[in-house]
């Protein structure tokens, strides 16, 4: 071994330098304060070793990128953890940088002759943002597209060549595959090169100043080797320990739902240290953003590099000091109102579970016999009816409709009235309908006893039928129940109130009941198994002989084919066709022409004619069909 060993340093030097590095001198010995260039330095080299293993099944372009990513953490042997040690790193390095800086500058490491490593650490600062800025962005997810998006746009405000600079970062007018393909040659390849160069040139000029220590010194001077040595390797251990923590915890780093332009996503956020900067831009309103995104920030870097010149007086010293613990505390506290308010935003927290939601789901579906189409993993949840069902409900039907009491996706409609004189709880309610109770208060304003003047929101019933569970026996009981047929769940705010069919339910039905309820609950079933619903199929197969009987009882004991028509042509029919009732054909049939003959016809209230006007294409029209039917992919199901 020793001729080895002399053999490769005669070749070398190895003995030399090794000397160097372990033996350097550190004024006042080890401690503790010292540890984080070694603490980065580790951070430095698990971002590249994993980088390079991420890189290996990574494929930069806007149809694999996610797909890629998808494979790394749910189908490559260790992919998650190998993604989680890259994703915490980095957010620890962060940290560490900053508490590094704080060291350097409350030491005073920055003063004369170290200014120039002291920029070199100014720039490496900014170099580690940028990195971490590209790579939330390589993903290609709702979270990383909006949310860069969001970043990439305040280069758009810089005034003279905002917009220049805005396109040269996307690789053209808009978002799409260069923008991708830029960030990552910049994240694998032109920042991290400047780095190594940064890194190098820091510890060159690191080694030839040395250490500044801090005053007094309370031990001798000693050697690197093997304290300072010891202490780092802790360092460095705890860093890791702290990443394994969180990979494990939560199982890697998260991946949102393939990114997807025509999708908003309005849980985007920046990452947490890029947080303060999106708070603060909300003080900058209208034309005045460009002093919070480009000039208050750029002062804020400037007073950072020039603090080694005002760093030559005492007081230059203790103001660097206070301004940089002013600036942390800024951002501290702007990061806190930013998760306050956030806290505090009901439509933030939704938007947050839907994000979860489509992840969650586009992984069942990714994972699903057929697994992700050629066309990409974006087009699993645009032709998915759970995903896309009630986000269609809610943008074309729920400004009539409802869908048990929300628009679909969860959000309850309400509606604000001013308060006029001899205005009561009561009369409010009953006025728009709203269900006791349902009376919530506005701007201060009281809902037990409200005042002339003074602003209610009141839920919005809608003003049709609420189509939960439309087609099923339970939705169909409540139509024939002649307390419920006027209702607001039915009729209640349609012409048809108080028409022909809510009549003969209140009237002629009612006397029917309660002696004949046995037969209208074979009705009912027989009507319902129209709907050939995926959901109560197991109950159509178990009642067939009744559902016949209902058949018979639906024409001669109830006489439903006197104004309907029933499994065999009837010209006499003047009302909705009851044949395949409520069925996936039916129910695409009457969402694209509620005003043909089959249906409504003349007597149509106010429901558009989505296909025939051209307001929903047929597809979109199938996905909001599947949703109400709750026919959609389910991994319990696929694998029975």
């Amino acid at each position: 071994m020793k001729q080895l060993l002399d053999w490769l340093d005669s070749r070398t030097g190895i003995k030399r330098l090794t000397h160097e590095a372990l033996y350097e001198n550190i004024p006042g010995g080890a401690r503790w304060r010292y540890i984080w260039g070694s603490a980065l330095t580790f951070c430095l080299a698990v971002q590249f070793i994993t980088g390079i293993f991420l890189w290996m099944a990574y494929s930069p372009s806007a149809q694999t990128a996610w797909e890629s990513v998808y494979f790394i953490q749910h189908e490559m042997a260790g992919g998650w953890f190998l993604r989680g040690l890259h994703h915490f790193t980095a957010q620890l390095m962060t940290v560490l940088l900053v508490l590094h800086l704080m060291q350097v500058i409350i030491d005073g490491a920055y003063k004369a002759p170290r200014e120039v490593n002291y920029w070199f650490g100014l720039a490496l600062l900014g170099l580690t943002l940028a990195i971490s800025l590209t790579g939330y962005l390589l993903p290609w997810d709702q979270k990383g597209y909006w949310a860069s998006k969001v970043a990439t746009n305040i280069a758009a405000i810089t005034p003279v060549f905002g917009e220049q600079i805005q396109k040269l970062i996307i690789g053209g007018s808009d978002y799409g595959h260069h923008t991708l393909t830029r960030f990552f040659a910049l994240h694998a390849g032109v920042l991290p090169g400047a780095i190594i160069l940064l890194v190098v040139g820091h510890i060159a000029l690191f080694r030839k100043h040395g250490i500044t220590p801090k005053q007094p010194l309370r031990k001798p001077d000693a050697a690197f080797w093997p304290d300072q040595v010891l202490m780092d390797a802790v360092a460095s251990l705890a860093v890791l320990a702290t990443v394994v923590f969180l990979t494990v915890k939560f199982r890697g780093a998260e991946l949102a739902a393939p990114a997807d332009p025509s999708e908003p996503y309005s849980a985007a956020r920046p990452e947490w240290y890029f947080l303060f900067l999106f708070q603060f831009l909300k003080y900058f309103p209208g034309g005045t953003e460009v002093w919070g995104a480009i000039v208050i920030p750029s002062l804020a870097m400037l007073v950072l590099a020039a603090m080694p010149l005002v760093g030559k007086w005492k007081l230059g010293h203790r103001f660097n000091v206070a301004f940089l613990f002013a600036v942390m505390l800024g951002a501290g506290l702007l990061t806190w109102q930013a998760k306050k308010q956030d806290g505090a935003d009901k439509a933030f927290h939704l938007a947050v579970q839907q994000a979860h939601q489509d992840a969650e789901r586009v992984v069942e579906l990714a994972k699903a016999p057929t697994g992700i189409p050629a066309t990409g993993a974006v087009n699993l949840l645009r032709n998915d009816p759970f995903t896309r069902g009630p986000r269609l409900f809610a943008r074309h039907c729920s400004s009539c409709h409802q869908f048990d009491g929300h628009d679909g996706t969860g959000v309850a409609r309400v509606l604000e009235h001013e308060v006029q004189a001899g205005d009561t709880v009561a009369s409010i309610e009953a006025k728009y309908g709203a269900p006791a109770g349902d009376l919530v208060r506005l701007n201060g304003a009281d809902a037990a006893s409200p005042k002339p003047g003074q602003k209610l929101l009141v839920t919005d019933p809608g003003s049709a039928p609420d189509l939960k569970g439309f087609g099923s026996r339970e939705w169909l009981a409540g139509m024939l129940d002649p307390k419920l047929v006027s209702s607001d769940r039915y009729y209640g705010w349609t012409k048809f109130k108080d028409g022909k069919m809510a009549k003969w339910v209140k009237e002629k039905l009612a006397k029917k009941l309660p002696a004949k309820q046995a037969e209208l609950e074979k009705v009912i079933a027989a009507v319902s198994a129209e709907s050939e619903l995926l959901s109560q199929k197991a109950a159509d197969v178990r009642d067939r002989a009744i559902i016949g009987q209902g058949r018979e009882l639906l024409r001669d004991e109830f006489g439903c084919t006197d104004c309907h028509q029933f499994r065999k042509p009837d010209p006499d029919a003047n009302t909705v066709d009851l044949t395949g009732w409520g069925s996936r054909e039916w129910l695409i049939g009457v969402i694209a022409d509620p005003a043909h003959e089959r249906f409504y016809g003349k007597k149509n209230d106010r429901m558009p004619r989505f296909e025939k006007d051209g307001v929903l294409k047929r597809e979109e029209i199938e996905l909001i069909a599947d949703w109400l039917r709750g026919e959609w992919y389910r991994p319990e199901t696929a694998s029975r």
